[in-house]
């Protein structure tokens, strides 16, 4: 790729609108779910739902990582933040994330504790190597785009053996919740959301590769074209799957040629694998627990473990009742069937996690559609 303008041509995207609105079979309906949420994003964005004719439909998936972190794990990380002697360091979406009682890292932060947004794994440990003194605690989530770095920071804290540095693991799965929402009553039985194929995400299987996707197009027959987050990638993502929907395929392709192989990053997924290993379960915003779906430290890093080191208990803690980030992540709901959406509920003021994140579905919507509704 020379410029991203390539990837942005308004010409070329119309002229595939065009051929998706011929080759969508109007006897049919076509429902598609981006998993992540860059290209919901880039849907909200570009306007990429007004190209599709109206029986193409596109479902915003639970592929965004602050999203579908529970608020018990958050209430952990609010702990650990109150803990005496603790710097609590933490990338900037989740500091603001409402837990219990609307309490987040931020104005935990407020009443005195000492919580640092970071930008990277790295900036952490320069926080624990200046100050030998404090315990220095990196709050780690996402999908596995962000595990390798994980990973290299306890490297690194071991190499130079320091006793003042641990890891709060948060890191996530993507089959593992593709699985489940294909599994579930509301696609499976209840049929509340139809889903012929997937849109894959494209940072995560820039690491992981095209191959552990294969189970849900054998498994489920679901066709996964594989795609990149600018606007010209979704949209010959969304022709690639009504092609193979056409033909009656269900396979893996891959539209994101250009950084994404089958095998993935064999370096990065090796390193993974020597620092994590599988938890048999864990809590996911809407989804519930989910079995095997999450990475814990493995017993012989436990010195860099957090919930090690400070004894965490596991909590689970539901969501405000007025919020519909669950339904949403889920498929279920979209960010306008929200009650609070754009009154209760705002990026300024959020109550769900929907709203805060730069990849949440409702902060898409609030930043691009309100302002096509209203204009």
């Amino acid at each position: 790729m020379k410029y991203v303008d390539e990837f942005r041509d308004g010409e070329l995207a119309r002229k595939i609108a065009a051929a998706i609105a011929t080759e969508a079979r109007a006897d049919r309906s076509y429902h598609f779910m981006e998993f992540c949420g860059g290209h919901t994003h880039a849907i909200f964005r570009y306007g990429l739902q007004d190209l599709l004719p109206s029986n193409v439909k596109l479902i915003h998936g639970p592929g965004c990582p602050v999203c579908v972190l529970p608020i018990g794990r958050l209430e952990n990380a609010i702990q650990l933040a109150r803990t005496p002697g603790v710097i609590l360091c933490s990338y900037g979406d989740m500091l603001r994330v409402p837990a219990a009682n609307r309490v987040s890292l931020l104005k935990v932060k407020a009443e005195g504790a000492d919580v640092r947004m970071v930008y990277s794994t790295a900036d952490s440990l320069k926080i624990a190597r200046e100050n030998p003194d404090r315990q220095v605690v990196f709050f780690a989530i996402g999908f596995e785009t962000t595990t390798p770095p994980t990973a290299v920071v306890i490297k690194q804290a071991e190499a130079l053996g320091l006793k003042n540095f641990s890891v709060f693991c948060n890191h996530v799965l993507t089959p593992s919740a593709i699985q489940n929402i294909l599994e579930s009553p509301e696609v499976r039985k209840l049929g509340t959301v139809p889903l012929d194929g997937f849109i894959g995400p494209a940072h995560v299987s820039t690491v992981i590769g095209s191959r552990p996707y294969e189970f849900f197009a054998e498994e489920f027959r679901r066709p996964v074209v594989i795609a990149g987050f600018e606007p010209l990638d979704v949209l010959q993502s969304v022709l690639m799957l009504i092609r193979q929907l056409n033909e009656g395929r269900a396979e893996v392709e891959n539209e994101f040629t250009r950084a994404v192989s089958r095998e993935g990053n064999l370096k990065a997924q090796a390193l993974v694998a020597e620092i994590f290993e599988l938890r048999r379960s864990f809590e996911w915003r809407g989804l519930g627990f989910v079995p095997y779906s999450a990475l814990r430290i493995k017993h012989q890093y436990a010195a860099f473990d957090a919930e090690t080191r400070f004894a965490l208990q596991p909590v689970s803690i539901p969501d405000h009742k007025a919020c519909e980030c669950a339904a949403i992540l889920r498929g279920v709901k979209k960010p306008q069937d929200c009650k609070v959406f754009g009154k209760g509920c705002t990026p300024e003021n959020p109550i769900g996690s929907c709203m805060v994140s730069s990849e949440g579905a409702c902060a898409a919507h609030y930043n691009y559609r309100r302002q096509v509704a209203e204009g």
